[in-house]
């Protein structure tokens, strides 16, 4: 909605906008607010406890912080050994984290088998949903879309008020299965009405997995290969927890504390992930390698790269934001273990391809990335690539359109989302409600004649 209104009203609008809704910095100074819920040392606050996942990228030795390789547990398993529990005998994994974060256990054959039947059986979604929530209401941006199609799902729901164990559970699960299938569905018609290419709608395969059924969906003619289905599985493993604390996570059990029903805390999740400082980074991370591979007449030269660095943290370039998209994290300090995963297989499958040089060219963006910072602003902070760096490029060259980067993350991450709105359901009981204090003093009212 654009307002009607002459330019001397609006930019009077606007300053007024500023001065009401800005607060000084010094007064979070002076109360000691921890802003963003972060210590003055960059750790977070403490806001509660979990048995779902553990994120550890530093040690605190004699109350001092102390840096170490990043560690990444989903119910006390490492990340690594879940990796390369799937990779050593060569089968798909994604289904089984999210039943390790579902139920917190590994899954036997049986009990796997048996959770793959359940998510294929769920799939469908109810009848009318695709013509009435996606094909008569198209949306531009996919985040949006998975929001109100979760939302809308209560409507479709038997009992979506039940707060059993047992209908926490099915809700979940239904949710997980359909979440892919709503993806694709609402990009195939994002394509069509705004886009003005062909719509391409196909029948669900019950033998498929999450990441093979992903890719069918989305592709015309369904074809996809095995490495490919492989690279997007162990994407959406590395994606699906990742500790209470981070933004949309933690969005999901303050919801959660109030009572409200599941369809409400899993759309605000989605409805968090989509912002560009928390899931939606992987797109700004290929908006600035396209800049820089555009900028930067040698992708092997690393002074060029550097100076091209330097003019990004200086704001003289890319998007003036200040910042390289890619690297960084509040928690991991050396290393970030999706990274790390994430680069090694990516750099396998891109060998002898198109995407080798551009791979190599966010490589060396890593390697110099934390030299020009210390250069530039004098930080002595431990720089690393978070598993945004590479995210995007896999995407691409799994030919996944860049509108699904942030979407493939919230397919992925609604089995940590679920494990935590259970957790806090279970285990919690207060509403969650920080203090904010008020700086505002009192004010007498003034009568309407009266006021200027």
């Amino acid at each position: 909605m654009k307002l009607n209104i002459d330019d001397n009203i609006r930019n009077e609008i606007r300053e007024e906008f500023l001065q009401s809704n800005t607060i000084d910095p010094k007064f979070y100074q002076r109360y000691d607010v921890k802003r963003g819920l972060r210590n003055a040392d960059g750790t977070g606050v403490l806001a509660g406890l979990t048995n779902i996942c553990n994120v550890h990228g530093y040690i605190m030795n004699e109350g001092e912080k102390q840096n170490i390789d990043g560690e990444l547990y989903f119910r006390g398993y490492s990340i690594y050994d879940l990796v390369n529990g799937v990779e050593s005998s060569d089968r798909f994994g994604y289904e089984e984290v999210a039943y390790l974060l579902l139920m917190g256990k590994l899954p036997s054959l049986h009990e796997l088998a048996g959770f793959n039947r359940i998510l294929a059986q769920n799939r469908e979604l109810p009848a009318g949903f695709f013509e009435d929530m996606i094909l008569k209401a198209p949306s531009k941006n996919i985040m949006n879309k998975l929001a109100r199609s979760i939302l809308a799902l209560y409507s479709y729901a038997e009992n979506p008020e039940a707060r059993t164990p047992e209908q926490e559970l099915y809700t979940a699960v239904s949710i997980l299965a359909k979440l892919p299938v709503i993806m694709a569905d609402a990009y195939q018609v994002k394509r069509r009405f705004y886009d003005n290419m062909s719509m391409y709608m196909h029948q669900l395969r019950p033998e498929e997995s999450t990441a093979e059924t992903i890719l069918s969906l989305l592709r015309p003619d369904r074809a996809y290969t095995y490495e490919e289905a492989k690279l997007l599985d162990l994407i959406l493993m590395l994606h699906a927890e990742h500790g209470g604390g981070n933004n949309s996570t933690f969005t999901c059990r303050v919801l959660t504390s109030s009572g409200t029903d599941p369809y409400s805390a899993y759309s605000a999740a989605v409805g968090s992930l989509k912002g560009p400082r928390h899931g939606g980074a992987n797109l700004k991370v290929l908006e600035q390698l396209d800049y820089i591979k555009a900028n930067v007449r040698n992708w092997s030269d690393d002074g060029e790269i550097c100076d091209m660095l330097k003019k990004i943290l200086a704001k003289e370039a890319s998007d003036r934001a200040g910042l390289i998209y890619g690297m960084g994290h509040a928690v991991y300090t050396l290393s970030d273990p999706r990274a790390v995963i994430l680069k090694k297989t990516a750099f396998e499958m891109a060998k002898g391809t198109e995407y080798e040089a551009q791979f190599e060219l966010l490589n060396s963006i890593e390697r110099l990335s934390p030299i020009v910072f210390k250069e530039v602003t004098g930080n002595e902070k431990a720089l690393c690539a978070n598993v945004d760096m590479y995210s995007g490029l896999c995407y691409r060259m799994l030919s996944i359109p860049e509108e699904l980067a942030t979407a493939l993350f919230a397919v992925s991450r609604m089995a940590g989302w679920c494990a935590h709105r259970f957790e806090e359901k279970m285990t919690c009981s207060r509403i969650i409600r920080p203090a904010y204090k008020a700086i505002r003093s009192q004010r007498e009212y003034v009568d309407l004649a009266d006021r200027s």
